[in-house]
């Protein structure tokens, strides 16, 4: 396949992308089946940039087509992630707060995180761009929110908390924002002098190690690293002063910017740089492995799959994830494969999966028509999900995954 030449969207010089992914349709564009034929796909492409050791995809669909009026993913539907906000709320408190202190969050989503600022009498702001969640932030988990999304322009409105913010927080959704620059000189404008910004995103050097390709797909415009993260922000004089791994979404870094000199830099940063520096993430060359690593782990896959079903088992899939469709769609898994997929969120139930056109059904469809074999299209997740059916493990159930 011919790679088309690309741009890096930071720094805007030129990149050749070092590996495609294909052909791929919107990763959360569940659809029905009266508008299979209307379907968008675009390529998705992968280039590394050496200056600034930024991972990134190529062409990406522009974002209103992503965060709509019915954007299917609502945080709260995880018990796990609702934990793990609660944690991140305490943790960022018992750091970074004062009683009086201001907080953002950049993309609240649901409110799930932000409701805990609420709840302990901080003034509070979400941004979130997506009309459905915003509108049911504010109804079930009595939030402010702003259906807007998080850039400069909106940021200069907020006299409020223009240089008087404490803490802007938000949690995988800096890798949806193409414009990064956009995006840090909002953070400026907003920021205290002693304030910080937290950010959570799935780190590059886990997907690497885990060869766990589905991170990447059309929302998730960035894979970060400590390399990339302190590149782009020194560029407007801030530091990474700190990082903290984290378990959620497979690999997950925790980055804490703060403005240059204002805060020290914690050993932990040196740390993990080293550890970077040994797994190459600031070189091609791991970029390159991860090419073949993914290539084998596509081959490897696909033939369990298609040994399963030519041996006649019945296979579904669990949880219609944004990250599934990239596995799915890169090993060419589709209906003729996998029977149905299950998901929870009501707004998927009677779609169909994209690209691969699976028809996604509800937990109790799954629960009264067990199949032989499940794909943990949410493999993150999967202490969760092994916990909510055991029932079915107890019936011989066998849960699979292309992540080891």
């Amino acid at each position: 396949m011919i790679l088309n030449e690309m741009r890096c969207k930071f720094s805007k010089i030129k990149l050749k992308p070092f590996m495609s992914f294909g052909k791929m349709p919107m990763a959360n564009g569940f659809l029905s089946k009266k508008d299979f034929h209307k379907e968008f796909f675009y390529n998705l492409e992968v280039g590394f940039n050496k200056k600034n050791y930024l991972f990134q995809v190529n062409d990406h669909p522009k974002s209103p087509h992503i965060f709509n009026n019915n954007y299917p993913f609502y945080t709260n539907k995880s018990r796990i992630m609702t934990s793990h906000f609660k944690k991140y709320f305490l943790w960022a408190k018992r750091n970074f707060l004062k009683r009086n202190s201001k907080i953002i969050e950049v993309g609240s989503n649901d409110g799930t995180f932000l409701k805990n600022f609420k709840k302990n009498g901080f003034q509070h702001l979400g941004f979130e761009p997506s009309s459905n969640v915003a509108k049911y932030s504010k109804k079930i988990n009595k939030v402010n929110v702003w259906n807007k999304f998080f850039n400069e322009k909106n940021c200069k409105k907020l006299s409020k908390f223009k240089n008087s913010t404490d803490l802007i927080c938000a949690a995988n959704v800096i890798s949806h924002i193409p414009n990064l620059k956009d995006m840090i000189r909002g953070i400026d404008i907003l920021l205290s002098k002693k304030g910080v910004f937290i950010f959570e995103e799935p780190y590059l050097g886990s997907m690497f190690s885990k060869i766990s390709y589905d991170q990447i797909y059309d929302a998730h415009i960035f894979i970060f690293s400590l390399h990339s993260v302190r590149s782009i922000f020194s560029e407007y004089d801030f530091d990474l002063i700190d990082a903290l791994p984290q378990k959620t979404h497979g690999g997950s870094m925790r980055y804490v910017i703060a403005r240059k000199g204002e805060r020290k830099i914690k050993k932990s940063v040196t740390k993990l740089i080293k550890n970077e520096k040994k797994q190459c993430l600031d070189k091609i060359s791991s970029c390159l492995k991860f090419k073949k690593n993914c290539l084998k782990s596509k081959s490897k896959f696909q033939n369990q799959i298609f040994s399963l079903k030519k041996s006649g088992k019945k296979i579904y899939g669990y949880a219609a994830s944004a990250k599934s469709s990239t596995v799915l769609n890169f090993c060419r898994i589709d209906n003729k494969y996998i029977d149905y997929v299950v998901d929870s969120t009501k707004e998927k139930i009677g779609k169909y999966t994209p690209g691969t056109h699976i028809p996604i059904v509800s937990e109790t469809f799954f629960r009264k028509n067990y199949p032989d074999i499940v794909i943990l299209n949410s493999w993150n997740h999967k202490k969760e999900i092994i916990s909510k059916e055991k029932k079915y493990v107890k019936m011989g159930g066998k849960f699979i995954s292309h992540v080891k």
